[in-house]
């Protein structure tokens, strides 16, 4: 491929458009990752401001501190937590509280709306354009837009399951069994069972059946945009290998490993790309 660099250049998303536009009847799929959900007032993960930059194992010993449990705290303060420890799987088994705090505080964003990225995509679908939206977020904003095709590589945060007995529960029915119990942890009101939120954790593999859904999908596309992701997670920043289409676009506003693959290459904000 013979990459079109033109990062700040209004002829750059001017070409996207055209190729949108151009782009044969289910012939598009959207890959997108934390960077579509930003304008939402979602924060992303590895950016500059990211979740990933502050000090997890600090905020969740001080948690353990908050809700007297010093012994907890201290070894947590000692294991100098790296964010991907947090929300890893062995976390949550052994320290499923603060998992908690941490989660409903920094992963959890009950007022957050579609952005333009996510209502445009949703009427591009509905036009019979593209074909299906592969997502790295948890956040479920692509349904809230309108999109009914959507790879959930993640899980998303409105589903959430009792571990013991698989009973479903929605997020507001977690968030308010999480608020009632003394040790803040949500629990099953029918066995007692730890409650778990439907994400891919780190540890765990993701879905295969939604993992193959995408894949087709990408396999199947005359143009793949890869939107708001720095393409660092595997598996799914290896996804973009399944694609042989006519183009590939990337859009993001750091460079990714992938820029070097791609036919145009845009540094601007996911929203302001599809704002049209």
């Amino acid at each position: 491929m013979s990459t079109i660099t033109q990062n700040t250049s209004s002829n750059a998303v001017e070409t996207l458009r055209t190729w949108i536009a151009e782009c044969p009847p289910q012939g598009m799929v959207f890959f997108g990752g934390a960077g579509v959900s930003t304008e939402s007032g979602i924060p992303d993960f590895r950016s500059a401001k990211g979740i990933f930059l502050q000090d997890l194992g600090k905020q969740a010993a001080e948690f353990a501190e908050r809700t007297d449990y010093p012994q907890r705290a201290k070894r947590l303060a000692n294991l100098k937590l790296a964010p991907e420890q947090v929300v890893s799987r062995t976390f949550f088994d052994e320290y499923p509280a603060e998992f908690y705090a941490f989660y409903c505080d920094k992963m959890i964003f009950t007022d957050a709306q579609p952005n333009a990225a996510h209502r445009k995509l949703a009427q591009l679908e509905e036009q019979g354009i593209l074909r299906a939206v592969v997502t790295q977020n948890i956040d479920g904003l692509h349904q809230a837009a309108g999109s009914k095709n959507v790879f959930e590589l993640h899980g998303s945060v409105l589903r959430n399951f009792c571990m013991r007995c698989h009973a479903p529960y929605s997020l507001d029915e977690m968030l308010t069994l999480r608020e009632t119990s003394e040790e803040g942890i949500p629990r099953c009101p029918e066995c007692g069972g730890i409650i778990k939120p439907d994400v891919v954790l780190y540890e765990e593999g993701l879905d295969m059946n939604v993992l193959e859904g995408a894949i087709d999908a990408i396999t199947r596309a005359s143009l793949l945009v890869i939107a708001g992701t720095s393409l660092v997670v595997n598996p799914a920043a290896s996804l973009i290998h399944y694609f042989h289409g006519e183009h590939l676009a990337i859009v993001n506003l750091s460079p990714t490993s992938a820029d070097k693959l791609a036919d145009l290459v845009i540094a601007e904000p996911v929203g302001k790309v599809f704002d049209f």
